[in-house]
């Protein structure tokens, strides 16, 4: 479970770039925009250490994308304001509902 930290790393770093790209888009400024491609680049620099050190591919991609997913909806609606509809809302607890399956040793 050595990929566990290079893909909490690269969660991390997606989120500060999600950030960083809705301010650009809201704001504009430049330097935001750069700021998220840094963040990105950087990002995807810890999905090859995930893959590296054990993640798989279909399993580290299932992980990032969903719990990235949950926390920028986090940050979109106590920061941003943004709404989620009851679609949204079953889409996320399926999401959580993966996650749980992934990890689960039967």
């Amino acid at each position: 479970m050595s990929w566990i930290i290079p893909i909490s790393i690269l969660i991390l770093f997606e989120l500060i770039a999600d950030v960083l790209a809705k301010e650009w888009s809201m704001h504009g400024l430049a330097i935001r925009w750069i700021g998220a491609l840094v963040a990105y680049l950087l990002g995807n620099m810890f999905w090859l250490f995930a893959l590296k050190n054990g993640s798989g591919l279909a399993r580290g991609a299932i992980i990032f994308s969903v719990v990235s997913a949950i926390l920028a909806i986090v940050i979109g609606i106590i920061f941003y304001r943004e709404e989620l509809t009851t679609t949204q809302i079953a889409g996320i607890i399926v999401g959580i509902i993966s996650i749980v399956l992934i990890f689960w040793n039967s």
